[in-house]
């Protein structure tokens, strides 16, 4: 079965293909990496080009025969939601899973949630995906921005990214849940049992999804 991903971290690709390729060994997956998507959403936000290139990579992967796609990006979540609608194409968020899981979880302690990301960018589209899974429940949703996090990982130094994430991780204290809000940001999340990450539930998420196409 062929299926589609769009990433705008293209270190993200060989994360996502071994993730999805050991779930099911018959996917034929088309990756498509555009970097440009996320520095222009960081810059200025969610503009009318951004979407069009996202309706246009959408159009692309439903060209190659592409059943569904996985967008692996959260800052682009919302829009590639939209755009999939339009274009008529199933697609998956990576986050989408996470977020349920984080309601799940806080539902039974006692009611907080707090989202981290490295870019403000970010911080809307999952804070707002967390919410909408909490609706008319009691669960209280808090939003954090890991600061030199993103300049860190931008400049490659990938230790200080993680230890910075880490160290907002440890300092974060009576919550149920911690939700990483990018897939990028995994690999700082250490062995805390509070923290959930995107790659691992957003890939389980996007194989079952698959099941249903036809």
């Amino acid at each position: 079965m062929r299926a589609g991903v769009l990433h705008t971290v293209p270190a993200l690709v060989p994360v996502f293909h071994g993730l999805l390729t050991g779930r099911r060994d018959d996917l034929d997956i088309v990756h498509v990496a555009d970097p440009s998507l996320l520095a222009r959403a960081v810059a200025s936000g969610i503009t009318d080009d951004v979407v069009s290139d996202i309706r246009g990579h959408l159009d692309g992967l439903r060209a190659t025969g592409a059943r569904a796609v996985l967008v692996t990006c959260s800052s682009i979540g919302e829009a590639a939601a939209e755009a999939a609608r339009s274009v008529g194409l199933t697609l998956v968020r990576v986050d989408a899973a996470m977020a349920a899981t984080a309601v799940e979880r806080a539902r039974s302690g006692s009611g907080r949630v707090l989202v981290l990301a490295t870019l403000p960018a970010t911080l809307g589209p999952t804070s707002r995906l967390v919410g909408a899974a909490a609706s008319g429940t009691e669960v209280d949703v808090t939003a954090h921005v890991v600061e030199g996090a993103a300049a860190a990982r931008s400049a490659g130094d990938q230790q200080r990214h993680d230890a910075l994430i880490a160290d907002a991780i440890r300092e974060a204290s009576g919550l149920d849940v911690i939700v990483l809000a990018q897939a990028s940001m995994a690999p700082g999340a250490g062995d805390d049992p509070r923290v959930l990450t995107s790659p691992e539930s957003g890939a389980e998420a996007f194989v079952a999804a698959l099941r249903s196409e036809p």
